[in-house]
């Protein structure tokens, strides 16, 4: 297989790789994968973790490798790559659909002007439902299974639901 080959069959193969925490997104899905390059003859794959302590690191780079291996385009490394820091617009269009499907209220767009670095910023005056597109939601906790999602809940259909935070 030659080099353009091999680095497109990387990033198809990439593609199918889930998020552990969010299984319903893949990792390119997320804008996890930043790059893939050819180092020598080993791949070289860039990473961005969601945040800079993100505990799923190691599992994401183990299961990146594995997924590699198992399409026979080894060798390959992970290298992580912490600047610029990762952000929810990196999100595909597929994966805020996604995020949606999977009862996840996606982050919105920001307006020009209006990001701040490393700070959470309110997208929405009142985030809408996932299941059932109310806007009449709550935020129960600033933290849901993960550190980077909220729990809200819908005040109409009495659902709860997380919210993947903007950053």
């Amino acid at each position: 297989m030659d080099a353009p080959a091999r680095l497109q069959r990387a990033w198809e193969v990439l593609d199918s790789v889930p998020d552990p925490e969010l299984p319903a997104v893949s990792l390119c899905d997320l804008g996890i994968v930043r790059d893939v390059r050819l180092a020598g003859a080993a791949l070289q794959l860039l990473l961005t973790p969601t945040y800079s302590g993100c505990p799923a690191t190691e599992v994401i780079a183990h299961d990146v490798l594995a997924a590699i291996d198992a399409a026979g385009l080894g060798p390959a490394q992970v290298q992580w790559q912490r600047a610029p820091a990762w952000s929810t617009d990196w999100i595909t269009e597929r994966g805020l659909a996604r995020l949606h499907a999977h009862g996840i209220a996606p982050p919105g767009a920001v307006a020009a002007g209006n990001a701040v670095s490393l700070h959470f910023m309110p997208r929405a005056a009142a985030l809408a439902c996932p299941r059932c597109g109310s806007r009449q939601t709550q935020c129960l906790s600033a933290f849901g299974a993960t550190a980077c999602k909220a729990l809200y809940r819908c005040l109409d259909c009495r659902e709860p639901f997380e919210h993947f935070k903007p950053l």
